[in-house]
């Protein structure tokens, strides 16, 4: 047997690729809107390893859109979807120019451009079925705990999220806690999970265990729910800095309730990849 002939392989055309991240949280980027670019399980876990593919904390796929500049689909790195991805999609919108772009959670309009243009999230939902949770509760002071972190507001800004003000986000042992929240069976879709302190009225620390993809520097969608969980329990004023592991973003409350997310974004690198 001549082992230097190797198996038969098929040829296999590489797909380009962008990686791009704001304030630390970082995307692949993949552009199918002139040819496809089709995408399973295990590619999309692969692609998002940092030792096995090109590593990042969710996968974009732009797709035409025949409602606004273009579509994204967005994937977290264990392969599962995602709704809304605020950081993502004002990388999306720095790299392509659109303003406005379709996803699952609805049109966001983008505003700016160059390093930090600013999305418009959309408004946030507070209703239990909304979320979603597992069954009625009352979102803005709810009668759970795991461990020492208690009594959090849910919310949805496109994707579920769960907010907890505490003293210091440093002291929390969000890496063990985290998984356990994320995937309670009171959050039928599971949750990300944000810990939050309040520094001033226009500034707020916080740290994210995002669903489907843990401990990130930083979490754009998380950012607005702080946000808005803040406002919430007014604690903030109409606009805030919120200041997490991997930098600092922006957030704002329109005059119709919407919150938009600025920041800087920035391209890391182009390659090109074998699916």
């Amino acid at each position: 047997m001549d082992l230097r002939r190797g198996p038969p392989y098929l040829p296999c055309v590489p797909t380009p690729f962008v990686k791009m991240q704001g304030a630390g949280n970082d995307f692949v980027i993949l552009d199918a809107r002139t040819a496809p670019v089709p995408l399973a399980g295990e590619t999309i876990r692969r692609l998002c390893d940092r030792r096995l593919g090109i590593g990042c904390d969710q996968l974009f796929r732009l797709e035409p859109s025949e409602r606004a500049d273009l579509a994204i689909r967005i994937w977290n790195a264990d392969g599962s979807e995602s709704g809304a991805c605020g950081n993502g999609t004002r990388c999306v919108a720095a790299l392509t120019g659109a303003t406005r772009i379709e996803t699952r959670a609805g049109i966001l309009e983008v505003a700016g451009g160059g390093g930090e243009p600013m999305v418009v999230m959309g408004r946030p939902r507070f209703a239990w079925e909304e979320v979603p949770l597992a069954y009625a509760m009352d979102t803005a002071d709810m009668p759970v705990a795991w461990g020492e972190l208690a009594r959090p507001m849910a919310l949805s800004m496109g994707n579920p999220h769960l907010v907890f003000f505490v003293t210091d986000v440093e002291g929390v042992p969000l890496a063990e806690l985290g998984p356990r929240i994320e995937s309670d069976p009171l959050f039928p879709e599971r949750v990300n999970v944000e810990v939050v302190e309040v520094r001033a009225r226009n500034r707020l620390r916080a740290r994210v265990w995002e669903r489907g993809a843990g401990l990130t520097p930083a979490c754009g969608s998380g950012a607005c729910a702080a946000f808005a969980a803040a406002r919430r329990k007014r604690l903030v004023d109409g606009e805030a800095e919120v200041d997490m592991p991997g930098g600092t973003l922006r957030v704002a409350e329109a005059s119709d309730g919407r919150i938009l997310l600025g920041g800087p974004v920035a391209l890391v690198f182009r390659g090109e990849i074998e699916l």
